[in-house]
């Protein structure tokens, strides 16, 4: 596996090696010991996925306090856009954000360590999005930040009347009125 640190430290993008032949791939999309030499000591404790068709905007979501969350993402079909917005206020890198594409074709996955807000934008007819968690979900603990917020300046790649969006995720506030991290 390839792992390269993102302008944001903590955060990385990790490529497995990927074994093609006529019958079709076969690769390790995590390996312990080598995330770990990287990456550090993550305990995940819960894998997720979620389906979702093109426009579907979901995010920038995050928990609170001792519910926070580090993520390890990917696509295992289709496309997707994934942003990570680093919302630690003591941070030097504070309401900075990084963007990866992400597809079932480059297979590569995201890091996302805890104190960042995530998010993410179907680009391809449909996606499967799966990421492990290293602390399970609180919803006491949920919170979020609008995706248009422009301090942070996402530059989203579809248009806004595209874009899909719950209830939930139209509602949450900016950055300078959400609950943040130390």
């Amino acid at each position: 596996m390839i792992f390269t640190e993102q302008e944001i430290k903590g955060v990385w993008v990790i490529e497995p090696k990927v074994f093609e032949d006529s019958r079709g791939y076969f690769m390790e999309a995590f390996k312990q010991n080598e995330f770990e030499e990287f990456v550090g000591k993550v305990d995940f404790v819960q894998d997720n996925e979620s389906k979702s068709s093109y426009g579907v905007l979901r995010g920038l979501h995050y928990q609170k306090g001792e519910f926070s969350q580090a993520k390890l993402v990917r696509v295992i079909k289709g496309k997707v856009l994934d942003v990570a917005i680093d919302i630690r206020k003591s941070s030097p890198t504070f309401g900075k954000h990084v963007a990866v594409l992400l597809s079932e074709d480059n297979k590569k996955q995201l890091f996302i360590p805890r104190g960042f807000a995530h998010g993410f934008v179907v680009l391809s007819e449909e996606a499967i999005f799966t990421y492990k968690v290293d602390n399970v979900y609180a919803p006491q603990a949920d919170a979020g930040i609008m995706y248009n917020d422009p301090t942070i300046g996402i530059e989203w790649p579809i248009k806004e009347s595209e874009m899909l969006l719950s209830e939930k995720d139209k509602k949450h506030p900016y950055l300078k009125d959400a609950v943040l991290f130390e």
